[in-house]
């Protein structure tokens, strides 16, 4: 019934999309994505689920591929574009404050373990010296082990702290994010 109903209407030229994001965003996208126009691809399973980076030994995230389609003389296309633009700028800066979250407290967390090692290592050497320096080893252990064990800590409340501090800026994003489709779901009426 339904490719009778298309014949009817005439020939319809598409423009193709394909999005690769995580599994949690798909709905999201495709929410936004309809009010510049696009529709899910039908004729395509949806979504694709894959898993990237295929490379040996590299960490594996499963992703999605979205795939769309738009009517190429769709009405306002340029501005429906400039506002696609916009949209996938801000969902991009909202993927950078994201990950922002976790990053400098991962490096803060590696740096003091990585200290906490040589501590450690400094401990080992002084106890496997020619002469064994047993005051030493002990001095240098103690700084090797909470070198060990306070990166746990210092990463949760870094985190903690971090996403205090993104999380307006991220809920601005998404404003922006809403009022862009907004202006894009009225061009399209």
């Amino acid at each position: 019934m339904e490719r009778t109903d298309r014949r009817s209407r005439g020939f319809i030229g598409y423009e193709y999309k394909e999005i690769t994001a995580d599994m949690g965003q798909i709905s999201f996208l495709i929410d936004g994505y309809e009010n510049f126009g696009w529709e899910v691809d039908e004729n395509v399973a949806q979504p694709a689920l894959e898993t990237f980076p295929k490379r040996a030994g590299a960490m594996q995230h499963k992703k999605a591929v979205l795939r769309l389609k738009r009517d190429r003389k769709i009405i306002n296309k340029t501005e429906l574009t400039r506002l696609q633009r916009h949209y996938e700028a801000c969902i991009a800066e909202i993927q950078y404050l994201e990950n922002k979250k976790t990053s400098a407290p991962s490096i803060l967390a590696i740096a003091v373990g990585i200290l906490g090692t040589a501590f450690m290592a400094g401990s080992t050497f002084a106890v496997t010296a020619q002469t064994p320096h047993i005051i030493l080893c002990t001095v240098l252990a103690v700084p090797g082990f909470i070198g060990w064990i306070l990166p746990y800590f210092l990463y949760k409340r870094a985190v903690r702290k971090e996403t205090e501090k993104l999380t307006p800026l991220i809920e601005e994003k998404y404003d922006e994010i809403y009022e862009i489709c907004e202006k894009g779901s009225k061009l399209l009426t």
